[in-house]
């Protein structure tokens, strides 16, 4: 019953700093670590037994082209024999800005990246200087054209309700995005995750979230510009160019199952969800002295399985077939959750045809709490 996995995502924890926004598992400033972390990743793989044939690779962090290129080069090695990417397969690897340079961009491409996704956030200096971001308005363009013209599909992404921010200044970012060569573009509003400093200033009033109708406006604004731009929406955040999308996060919010790797990775194989330590030095100790590097461990029943599939799967425009999720899991979602979601259709949030349900405009604003309708 459960899916083969046919994806893959490594986690690279290095990075030049911690943004103040980050929650993520990451290695500021820590390069002396990158043998004993590919030691460690090489010992995880070999978990793995023979080689695991994947249609999507998505190597993240941190920032991965932090790596010098000779371990950058032993990297991609440990992954082709592990995790060999199948004809006309993805493979993803995310960058800043600050780090693309010709060499770098001719050794992804030498390697078979055939698409890079950068952390360019804004184009304005003085949110980059609020976001902590190293790069410049000039250096993430630049970026993008040396990406777009070796590689060709290139991701960006954004954030836009930054404190101080105006409706006004996030539509000059994205008419900046959407004037460069990128095929994809991910939108996120800004998050304030419990340990983070931006959590920590705005929890002593130093800082006031921006106007929930602003907020809202600003989204309206992406789904408006992507649309005539010829990006269209996939997914809550996600704007592609026709053929396009990301494969890799579509595995995630139709279900399927993955392989993940490196410090903080979670995946899912064979009804089981995983997901190693955090700390990258305890996921380095735990792997040199022969231990799993998994912190938390939990068998998935075909209950849950089909919920969630159905509550990341509604995120998409496309919408979701509980008909289809219940001949793959013997789950009818349809019938367990079937008060909360009749709420959601006549609240207007979803549109049903038979058993394809899918966001409406004024669910678009409403999607986790629609998502949580069939959990």
């Amino acid at each position: 019953m459960w899916p083969t996995p046919r994806n893959a995502y490594v986690h690279v924890p290095f990075c030049r700093h911690r943004c103040g926004y980050c929650h993520f598992s990451v290695l500021p400033g820590r390069l002396d670590l990158a043998e004993p972390y590919l030691d460690a990743l090489e010992a995880e793989l070999r978990v793995l037994g023979s080689p695991r044939p994947v249609e999507t690779l998505f190597i993240g962090g941190g920032t991965p082209t932090r790596l010098p290129p000779q371990q950058l080069g032993r990297l991609f090695d440990l992954l082709e024999t592990a995790l060999p990417l199948a004809t006309g397969g993805e493979l993803s690897v995310e960058a800043n800005p600050e780090d693309i340079t010709p060499d770098l961009v001719r050794l992804l491409a030498d390697r078979g990246v055939n698409r890079i996704s950068l952390g360019v956030q804004s184009f304005s200096a003085p949110k980059l200087r609020l976001l902590q971001r190293s790069h410049d308005r000039r250096s993430a363009c630049d970026a993008v054209a040396m990406a777009a013209a070796k590689i060709g599909n290139v991701s960006i992404d954004l954030i836009f309700a930054v404190p101080g921010e105006t409706p006004e200044a996030w539509r000059s970012d994205l008419a900046t995005a959407l004037e460069l060569p990128i095929t994809h573009l991910s939108t996120y509003s800004l998050t304030y995750e419990k340990g983070t400093e931006f959590w920590s200033r705005r929890s002593r009033g130093e800082w006031v979230t921006i106007a929930e109708e602003d907020d809202v406006s600003m989204y309206r604004d992406a789904r408006q510009l992507c649309e005539r731009a010829g990006l269209r929406q996939y997914e809550i955040s996600n704007f592609a160019c026709p053929g396009f999308r990301c494969r890799h996060n579509l595995a995630y919010w139709q279900g399927r199952g993955w392989y993940a790797l490196g410090p903080g990775a979670a995946k899912f194989v064979n009804g089981y969800r995983e997901v190693n330590h955090r700390s990258p030095t305890t996921y380095l100790r735990r792997l040199q002295e022969g231990r799993s590097p998994v912190a938390e461990s939990e068998r998935i029943t075909p209950t849950q399985w089909a919920c969630e599939r159905a509550a990341f799967g509604v995120r998409m425009l496309d919408g979701i077939d509980l008909e289809e999720i219940r001949r793959d899991t013997g789950i009818c979602v349809a019938t367990l959750r079937g008060r909360a979601i009749r709420e959601c259709v006549e609240r207007g949030w979803l549109s049903v045809a038979g058993s394809h349900y899918r966001l409406t405009d004024a669910g678009l604003l409403m999607a986790d709490g629609v998502a949580t309708a069939f959990l």
